[in-house]
């Protein structure tokens, strides 16, 4: 039984963190099903699975923090996640985004602390917790940042329907990562709700959320 579907959500541009496309999408949870391997599909598949609520996107996870202390998803029950995956050395999207993330707490007030930010890398070869260490807090003191091998990564992406991919520079001495951004909200329970495509405002985000928290 698929639950009822929470209408009137309007978000603008979604797709990789270097393109981007309007669309309109709900918030609702999903029928679960049984999900291809992440590695077959393209970005493209991925936002249709995001707009059109296809597949389950989501699930536990165990990975390691900014301060080198294993963190797992039933550490946050009981307050809503904003989720998103990145890499510190994106140029663009990736600051901009968690700066609004960072923006949507300041404008939340002493509600807050009803929101966990969540940063979790694409790229744990260079990001290790000690470089996370020294970037998270540039975007907010109650921002943390995960990872772990890649493997483990891998796994958490897969259920969240991220896409990414490793892309030598054209020098072949350095790589950047391509990869989907978007900013997943997910529920007290840890369950999808729905997700923020790159750009979107501070503002906008905190319209959404805020009727969403314990008064």
């Amino acid at each position: 039984m698929i639950a009822p579907i929470l209408r009137g959500i309007a978000f603008a541009g979604a797709g990789l963190a270097s393109a981007g496309t309007g669309l309109w999408l709900t918030l609702a949870p999903v029928l679960a099903a049984d999900a291809p391997p992440q590695s077959a599909r393209s970005a493209a598949e991925i936002m249709d699975i995001l707009m059109w609520n296809r597949e389950p996107v989501g699930g536990p996870f165990a990975l390691t923090d900014q301060a080198g202390h294993q963190r797992t998803d039933k550490e946050f029950r009981g307050r809503l996640m904003l989720v998103y995956f990145g890499f510190t050395t994106c140029p663009d999207v990736c600051p901009t985004d968690l700066q609004a993330i960072g923006l949507v707490l300041d404008k939340l007030g002493r509600d807050d602390d009803q929101v966990q930010p969540i940063f979790i890398t694409v790229d744990p070869e260079r990001d290790t917790s000690a470089h996370l260490a020294d970037y998270v807090p540039m975007f907010h003191p109650r921002l943390i940042g995960l990872t772990g091998n890649l493997d483990a990564i891998r796994k958490v992406a897969d259920a969240y329907k991220v896409y990414f991919a490793r892309v030598p520079l054209k020098d072949g001495a350095d790589y950047t990562v391509d990869h989907t951004a978007y900013i997943y909200l997910m529920d007290r329970e840890g369950n999808y709700l729905g997700f923020f495509p790159p750009g979107t405002s501070a503002d906008r985000m905190v319209e959404i959320i805020r009727p969403r928290l314990e008064h």
